[in-house]
C-alpha cells in the first residue's frame, strides 16, 4: 500500500511539473519536427541547380530557420542571401551594432526564433547585457552610447510607429552618414522580412534550446 501511495504521489508530481511548463511542450499538429515550422524539410534532390548550389553553400546544418525555408524559392533565396551577407558583414557597421539592429527587429516583430539565435551572438560581439535587456523588455535605454540609442530608436520607430521622427533621422545621418543610414534601415528591413517568414511558418526554437524572448 505504501508503494502504491508513493507511486501515485510521484505521478502527481510529474503531472504537475508538466502542467507547470517544466517539460517541453509538443509542437502544434501543423509543425514538422525536423524543421520546427510548417514547412517540411526540403530535400536536396527536389531543388533545381541554383537551389542545389544554395543548399550546398549552407553546409551540414539542420532544417530550422528562415534560410532553409527560402530554398523553396531559390530566386528569392539567392538575392536575399547576398544582401544579408553585405549588410551583416561587409557594410562596415560594427558587429555589435549589427546584432543590435537584428535584436531590436526581432523584439518589435516578437520573433523568438531570431532573438534566441542572435542574443548569444550579440553578447559575443560585445553588446552590453544592459542594452540587450532594455530591448528585450522594451525599456528606455539609459547610459547607452549615441550609436546604440539611435539604432534602437530607428528600429522601434520604423517597425512600431511606422514613422521615424525628424530628430532621430538627423541624428542617425550625423552618426552614420547617408549610406550608413540606408544600410542600417535596410538591415532592419531584411530581418523584418526574415521574422515575418518565421512567424508565418510558426518557427519554433530547437527542442535543445530555450526561448530567450518573452512573448509578447
Amino acid at each position: 500500500m505504501r508503494s502504491l501511495t508513493t507511486l501515485s504521489g510521484l505521478l502527481l508530481v510529474i503531472g504537475t511539473s508538466i502542467a507547470a511548463g517544466q517539460a517541453p511542450a509538443p509542437f502544434p499538429k501543423d509543425v514538422y519536427r525536423e524543421s520546427g515550422n510548417r514547412f517540411p524539410a526540403l530535400k536536396r534532390e527536389a531543388l533545381n541547380e541554383a537551389g542545389k548550389k544554395l543548399y550546398d553553400a549552407r553546409g551540414a546544418v539542420d532544417a530550422y530557420g528562415p534560410g532553409p525555408m527560402r530554398l523553396y524559392s531559390p530566386s528569392v533565396a539567392a538575392p536575399m542571401t547576398e544582401v544579408n551577407e553585405y549588410l551583416r558583414r561587409k557594410s562596415g557597421l560594427e558587429p555589435r551594432l549589427v546584432e543590435l539592429a537584428i535584436l531590436v527587429t526581432a523584439r518589435e516583430m516578437d520573433c523568438a526564433y531570431v532573438w534566441t539565435a542572435h542574443e548569444p551572438a550579440a553578447q559575443k560581439a560585445g553588446l552590453p547585457q544592459a542594452i540587450i535587456d532594455a530591448v528585450k523588455f522594451r525599456k528606455p535605454l539609459t547610459n547607452a552610447g549615441d550609436k546604440e540609442t539611435v539604432i534602437v530608436q530607428l528600429g522601434r520607430d520604423s517597425l512600431g510607429k511606422h514613422k521615424v521622427s525628424s530628430d532621430t533621422f538627423a541624428r542617425a545621418v550625423k552618426l552614420f552618414g547617408n549610406q550608413g543610414v540606408v544600410d542600417i534601415v535596410s538591415l532592419i528591413g531584411d530581418y523584418a522580412a526574415t521574422t515575418i517568414l518565421a512567424n508565418a511558418a510558426d518557427q519554433h526554437v530547437r527542442p535543445t534550446d530555450k526561448s530567450l524572448l518573452p512573448i509578447p
